[in-house]
C-alpha cells in the first residue's frame, strides 16, 4: 500500500504543473524592463528529490543554458552526498574544532598565532581547507534560461548556497531557502571595536545576473537560529550565517516579490562595495514589492549605488538597528512600506551608510505616516534620488496600510495562494 501511494506521489509530481495564473505570467518592477524575465518557459521540466538530482538538472545533458523547468520536491539538503547520507563538520575537516580554533586568539581573541599552542598551524589550515570543500559541496548554481520552483507547498532547500553567476533570465520561485550554516566561519579581530565573525555562504547569491525574478519564497535560518549557536568571544554568540540575499558585482533588472525574510541578522545586501563603483555604478536596478521582513535585525535592505525601489513592504517584529540602509551612492526609492516596531519609532526604519539621498512617499510606521523623508532628513540625506519608478515602468502600489498589510500577510512566501493586488 506504502509503496502504491510512493509510486502515485511521483506520478503527480512528474504530471505537468497547472499554468500559471496571471501573476505568474506577468513580472513586475525592474526583471519587467526590456525583453522581460520568462525563465525556461518552453523548454524541458525536470523533477528533482535530491541534490544530486538537481545538480544533473541544472547541468541539463550538458546544455546548461538552455530553456528548463526544475521543480524541487521536498526537501534538498546541500549535505547530501551522492549515496545519500550527510555530511558534517568532520567530513569537511576531521580534527577541526572550533574551541581549538578560537584558543590561538587568546582569550580575548585580539591576536592569532600559529605558535600560541602546538595545535594552531593545523586548526588554521584545518579551517581553510574544511571552508572550501564545504562550499564545493552546497553551492549550487542556476544557470540561464532556468525556471527553479518548488513543486507543491512545502519544497525546501536545506543548507544550500544558492548562486547565480553572470546568468540572466531566471526565475525562482516558491521555496523555502533555509540558510547554510558555516562550519568554519572566521573570526577578524580588527573587524569593528571588539572583532567580527565572517560566515561565508548566504542562502542566495546573484553575482552578475540580469534579468532575475524571485517571487513567493521564504527565506530563513530554519533549523539552525543564531541563538543556538555556541558562544564565541566576549560572550556573544558566534555568527555562522551570513546574508539571505546578496546582489552584487553588476547584478540588473531584479524583481524581488511575494516573499518572506525571517529571523535573521543581515538580511539582504545590494552591491558589492563602497569601493566597487566600478562595477556597480549604472547598474543594480532592483524592485521589492510586496515581501514581508519579520524579526530582520538590519539590511533589509542595505544599499550601495544601484537604483531601488522598495514599495508596499512589511516591517514588523523586534526593534531592528535598522530596515533600509542609505549606502554610498544609492538612490532608493521608498513608496508606501508598513512598519510595526511596537515601542520603537520612524527612525529605526531608515540608516545612512554613506549614501547622500532617500526618498519615500506615502510609508506608515506604527499605524500613522513615517515621513521617512524628515527621518533621513535629520541624518543629513536629501531626497532627489534622480529617478521615479513610475517613468521606467507599470505598477500599482497599494494605498492603504491596512490593505498592503491584509496582501502581504496572506500572500508572501512560499506555499501561499497567489493573489491580485
Amino acid at each position: 500500500m506504502r509503496r502504491a501511494a510512493a509510486l502515485l506521489l511521483g506520478l503527480c509530481l512528474l504530471w505537468p504543473a497547472a499554468p500559471a495564473g496571471a501573476a505568474d505570467r506577468a513580472p513586475t518592477g525592474w526583471a519587467s524592463t526590456g525583453p522581460g524575465t520568462t525563465g525556461g518557459a518552453g523548454g524541458r521540466t525536470w523533477t528533482v528529490h535530491t541534490r544530486a538530482e538537481l545538480k544533473a538538472a541544472l547541468a541539463n545533458h550538458g546544455d546548461p543554458t538552455a530553456p528548463k523547468v526544475i521543480r524541487v520536491a521536498g526537501d534538498v539538503n546541500g549535505h547530501e552526498s551522492d549515496d545519500g547520507s550527510l555530511l558534517g563538520e568532520q567530513d569537511y575537516a576531521p580534527g577541526y574544532d572550533l574551541a581549538a580554533y578560537m584558543s590561538c586568539f587568546g582569550e580575548d581573541g585580539a591576536v592569532w598565532s600559529d605558535t600560541r599552542f602546538d595545535h594552531c598551524k593545523r586548526q588554521r589550515q584545518l579551517r581553510q581547507t574544511g571552508s572550501n570543500k564545504e562550499k564545493a559541496q552546497i553551492q549550487l548554481t542556476v544557470p540561464s534560461n532556468t525556471t527553479l520552483e518548488g513543486a507543491g507547498r512545502d519544497a525546501r532547500l536545506l543548507g544550500v548556497f544558492l548562486t547565480v553567476n553572470t546568468g540572466s533570465n531566471i526565475i525562482v520561485r516558491n521555496l523555502h531557502l533555509e540558510a547554510p550554516v558555516d562550519h568554519f566561519t572566521s573570526w577578524s579581530p580588527d573587524d569593528g571595536t571588539r572583532g567580527s565573525w565572517n560566515a561565508r555562504f548566504d542562502a542566495m547569491t546573484v553575482i552578475t545576473g540580469r534579468h532575475i525574478r524571485i517571487d513567493h519564497c521564504t527565506f530563513t535560518d530554519g533549523r539552525f537560529p543564531d541563538r543556538s549557536a555556541p558562544l564565541g568571544f566576549h560572550g556573544e554568540r558566534v555568527q555562522r550565517h551570513d546574508g539571505l540575499l546578496d546582489i552584487e558585482d553588476g547584478s540588473d533588472f531584479v524583481t524581488v516579490s511575494d516573499s518572506r525574510f525571517e529571523n535573521h541578522d543581515k538580511a539582504i545586501l545590494i552591491g558589492s562595495g563602497d569601493g566597487r563603483g566600478d562595477r556597480d555604478r549604472g547598474h543594480l536596478k532592483v524592485t521589492f514589492v510586496r515581501n514581508l521582513f519579520s524579526d530582520i535585525v538590519q539590511r533589509a535592505p542595505r544599499v550601495r549605488f544601484g537604483q531601488v525601489h522598495v514599495v508596499n513592504n512589511v516591517h514588523r517584529g523586534r526593534a531592528p538597528l535598522y530596515a533600509l540602509g542609505v549606502g554610498v551612492e544609492s538612490a532608493i526609492f521608498s513608496e508606501r512600506n508598513v512598519f510595526r516596531y511596537p515601542g520603537g519609532g520612524p527612525s529605526l526604519a531608515v540608516a545612512a551608510y554613506g549614501g547622500a539621498e532617500f526618498h519615500d512617499t506615502g510609508s506608515w510606521f506604527n499605524g500613522r505616516p513615517a515621513r521617512l523623508d524628515a527621518v533621513a532628513g535629520a541624518l543629513g540625506l536629501g531626497d532627489d534620488v534622480g529617478w521615479d519608478p513610475a517613468d521606467v515602468y507599470d505598477l500599482r502600489a497599494l494605498t492603504s496600510a491596512a490593505a498592503v498589510e491584509r496582501y502581504v500577510l496572506r500572500h508572501a512566501g512560499a506555499g501561499r495562494p497567489h493573489g491580485r493586488p
